[in-house]
């Protein structure tokens, strides 16, 4: 498999890193503007190489050309949130890059999975599906994904269990909209209520669960200036399965048509992820405040969306 990685910043570097160390590809390229930046990284990289397991695959410092026929592409690359932003703010000028990078995407790599990981990410990968002819299952946005892991530490922190013996996502907009069907959610099990009830555990408060997972990304950045290490975890996590063929159901962004009543605007809802991208598009029966919460999402998208016009 050959992946390409589009934006060698902080998480693009980082996904690199994780294709290196734990990946079976065969052939990864890094894009950037900055091409000595691409080349150092590879080249450092590729001294990383007598001390890993994995396939050692090729690192390439290239260009679109280099690209040619990748099986994955990654996109990392645009304008990035400054202090005081927030994602939506980068709605414009990361409209007119996506539109150029999709189309040299397209013209090397036709059959590609791409990817998304740019901010505005739901309307990015709106914009790249409109500028291209990528059917929707192959126009894959990291969306919710790292929302949903960073709710199941934070939920996993109070029950004081292992976050992989938690199910629950955050669907909707990777954004200040997206919500958290509880009706969904659930601990060994168990709902989360239940869950608590049953152990002796302090009841959750949902609400405030919910606003430390939307405020999670804007603590790290105003840290340390971006966020990096769940971001590309959840790129990786999205690639090895489709890598593996793996069939694993993750909240990613997709193209909706008709799913959830949504026509036409990039949300994340579980979907069953596999060697083709987007397998399929799970339905869930949500609560009428669910619904709501979903509506909401859907019409903040659809306003950031008319600014791509």
């Amino acid at each position: 498999m050959k992946v390409t990685v589009i934006g060698m910043g902080a998480v693009g570097t980082e996904i690199v890193g994780f294709l290196v160390n734990m990946s079976d590809v065969s052939e990864i390229v890094a894009i950037d503007r900055d091409h000595g930046k691409s080349l150092a990284e590879m080249l450092d990289f590729a001294h990383t190489t007598a001390f890993t397991y994995a396939k050692n695959p090729s690192l390439i410092a290239g260009d679109f050309a280099d690209s040619a026929d990748s099986d994955i592409v990654v996109i990392t690359a645009g304008a990035q949130m400054q202090k005081g932003q927030t994602r939506d703010d980068l709605v414009r000028v990361n409209t007119a890059i996506m539109r150029d990078l999709i189309a040299q995407i397209e013209r090397y790599s036709p059959q590609a999975i791409v990817i998304m990981v740019t901010n505005p990410v739901d309307v990015m990968s709106h914009v790249a599906l409109h500028a291209s002819s990528f059917p929707r299952n192959r126009v894959i946005s990291a969306g919710t994904i790292i929302d949903s892991a960073r709710f199941m530490r934070i939920l996993s922190d109070h029950v004081r269990i292992d976050p992989k013996n938690i199910f629950g996502y955050v669907l909707g907009d990777h954004g200040s909209t997206g919500f958290i069907p509880w009706s969904i959610c659930n601990v060994c099990g168990m709902d989360v209520d239940n869950y608590c009830r049953q152990n002796g555990i302090e009841p959750i408060d949902k609400a405030a669960i919910r606003q430390r997972v939307l405020d999670a990304g804007f603590e790290i950045f105003n840290r340390k200036g971006n966020t990096n290490h769940g971001i590309a975890a959840s790129v990786f996590r999205v690639i090895r399965a489709i890598e593996t063929n793996e069939q694993s159901v993750l909240p990613v962004g997709v193209m909706l048509q008709g799913e959830y009543g949504v026509q036409d605007v990039v949300m994340s809802v579980p979907c069953v992820i596999g060697r083709s991208g987007v397998e399929k598009i799970l339905q869930y029966e949500f609560t009428a405040e669910e619904r709501a919460e979903f509506a909401h999402s859907e019409q903040h998208l659809r306003e950031l969306i008319a600014l791509t016009r």
